[in-house]
């Protein structure tokens, strides 16, 4: 499916002009030599462009189509018309290196070859140039000399004459199209991607731009070994691919990962996502809702509010179909291949409302100071892994498993639940709105023992006896600080963790406690002594029995009362 999707992908991209066709490629091109009729070297241009990034400007390689270019591994293996300094000009760094010779050799037979029956004047500067080059002598011409640096350093370089590309020449795309179909292989089969019986991919293009793979790029598809081959297929002919299909999807995939403002990392992960339609406004939609910031928060509830449609989704002024089928897919590096995290198709409707239920279970009343109104995935990780220590980052594999629950509307994973009940103890109770707003959605998704619209705030007629513990807990700890004002340690730092487990040993000797702060309260303040007796006796009116031990459910249960009682504090102290 993930195949098939990209493909369809890459067609809708081709339509659009976005891509190259088959046989064809857009690299990345730093310098054009320029050639006169009989070959010689003229002068160096370089096709580098400006780009600013941040306060900086950089001079990056231009992206310029060009004959599709092979995939190596270790052995010599030529392009045609664009490749480095030791195919194209057989020089290098090392100037005793004899294998750079040997790659400007296969360069020049792959050239001569592919234009032998070429009589054009654009084809016969190409050949002239090969015929008449001595990379032996290349420092004896004075534009390789004061660029050699610069050439040497790995760029792709092109030819160009009376500045123009040479690869633009029709006569020269002829060759290289006649070229493909002779060199095509000879293994033919159903392909699993389009069900057409044709040519075979031994070997699948590299994808490039996943941070932690090899910076030559890492292959979704590849068999370099016979324990990984079957009834004696060797490669890629183990998992019959397309020549065509191969194209397509390692082109789409290339495209979508080049699209920086449209993928992001999570976890160990790099995630893409399509319209089927190859329209980016689905693409500006999914990622707004994914990624909510303090600004885009209007925007997201605009988006929100026209799922109610039947009709169209607006984004701003961007209106979309919501029956749109639409792609997530996420990979990771692997050494020189990627793995695929998972993948996730639905329409675009469906998608954006699972994230706007998701959002909806997440709501929780939050400290007068936050202004951020949806919590994102990556701030649901941050909340289970210590912001002070010096590695910050989260279980890589919990990443994608949140967000796909999320995308499908299912049970959240339960490393995420428990990592945050951990970190809440590891902080002695100190429960942030964001681990509160997880725990919320993880009992409301998983459990089923909340309703999520009653539970944003404190809920005063829950008869749950977890969460009353967590509120009880809060206004004990609230009578020790009001009767001690500064103090720096409460029951909080010694008792929440056992508080929470084993309430039937802890609360009776917090209720001892208690007595002492409320005597002090008494002499002090008379009327909120009175306040807490009565809240006391309110809540421990609801309470049977103290139980022995809570399960993580009830673990929860209680931190979110704890939380809800704490906040309702805050509050009034804010209307006063």
């Amino acid at each position: 499916m993930i195949l098939q999707s990209l493909v369809k992908y890459y067609e809708n991209l081709e339509k659009q002009g976005l891509v190259s066709e088959l046989g064809w490629c857009h690299a990345k091109v730093s310098y054009a030599i320029n050639l006169s009729e009989d070959g010689r070297v003229l002068g160096i241009q370089s096709r580098k462009i400006e780009e600013v990034r941040g306060k900086k400007t950089v001079w990056l390689p231009a992206l310029v189509r060009v004959p599709e270019m092979v995939t190596r591994s270790s052995g010599i293996a030529a392009n045609f018309l664009c490749d480095n300094a030791k195919y194209i000009l057989g020089i290098d760094k090392n100037e005793n290196d004899k294998r750079v010779i040997e790659c400007y050799e296969a360069a020049k037979e792959l050239h001569l070859e592919i234009l032998k029956h070429a009589q054009g004047r654009v084809a016969k500067t190409i050949m002239n140039y090969f015929l008449a080059w001595e990379p032996q002598k290349a420092k004896e011409n004075p534009s390789i000399a004061d660029n050699w640096e610069e050439l040497t350093d790995g760029a792709n370089l092109i030819f160009c004459l009376d500045a123009e590309d040479v690869q633009e020449d029709m006569e020269i795309q002829a060759c290289w199209r006649n070229h493909l179909d002779v060199a095509s292989g000879e293994v033919k089969g159903i392909c699993m991607v389009t069900g057409q019986k044709t040519e075979i991919s031994r070997i699948h293009k590299v994808i490039k731009g996943i941070p932690g793979a090899q910076s030559s790029g890492a292959a979704l598809i590849s068999f370099n070994a016979p324990s990984f081959e079957s009834y004696e297929k060797t490669q890629s002919y183990n998992a019959p691919v397309g020549r065509y299909a191969e194209f397509a999807y390692t082109t789409a995939l290339n495209y979508l990962l080049s699209q920086r403002d449209y993928t992001f990392s999570l976890g160990d992960s790099m995630v893409v996502f399509w319209a089927g339609n190859g329209k980016k406004k689905y693409q500006k939609g999914f990622f707004n809702a994914v990624k909510p910031t303090k600004d885009n928060s209007k925007m997201l509830r605009d988006l929100f509010d026209s799922l109610k449609q039947d009709t169209k989704v607006y984004l701003e002024e961007d209106d979309m179909d919501p029956n749109q089928i639409f792609n997530i897919l996420a990979v990771s590096p692997n050494a020189a291949r990627i793995s695929v995290r998972f993948f996730y198709q639905n329409t675009f409707g469906n998608i954006l409302n699972n994230i706007k239920a998701h959002y909806r279970r997440l709501n929780i009343v939050k400290p007068i100071w936050v202004e951020q109104e949806y919590l994102g995935i990556k701030d649901m990780l941050n909340a289970t892994v210590n912001q002070k220590s010096n590695n910050k980052s989260p279980i890589p594999s919990m990443a994608a498993l949140v967000m796909q629950s999320i995308l499908s509307g299912t049970r959240y994973p339960a490393c995420l639940y428990t990592n945050v009940l951990i970190r809440i103890r590891a902080e002695a109770g100190d429960v942030k709105w964001n681990q509160a707003a997880i725990i919320k959605a993880y009992l409301i998704q998983n459990y089923h023992c909340l309703r999520g619209d009653d539970f944003v705030g404190l809920n005063e007629e829950c008869t749950n006896t977890a969460y009353i513990l967590g509120r009880l807990f809060s206004v004990l700890e609230s009578i020790q600080r009001d009767a001690n004002p500064g103090i720096k340690a409460t029951i909080r730092d010694r008792y929440f963790n056992s508080a929470c487990t084993t309430p039937a040993i802890v609360f009776p000797v917090l209720l001892k406690l208690k007595n002492s702060h409320i005597k002090k309260l008494e002499r002090e303040n008379g009327g909120i002594k009175v306040y807490y007796e009565k809240k006391i006796t309110e809540l421990c009116g609801k309470i049977s029995e103290y139980p022995k031990r809570l399960s993580l459910e009830q673990q929860g249960q209680f931190m979110l009362g704890y939380y809800h009682q704490q906040q309702k504090k805050y509050e009034k102290v804010e209307e006063k």
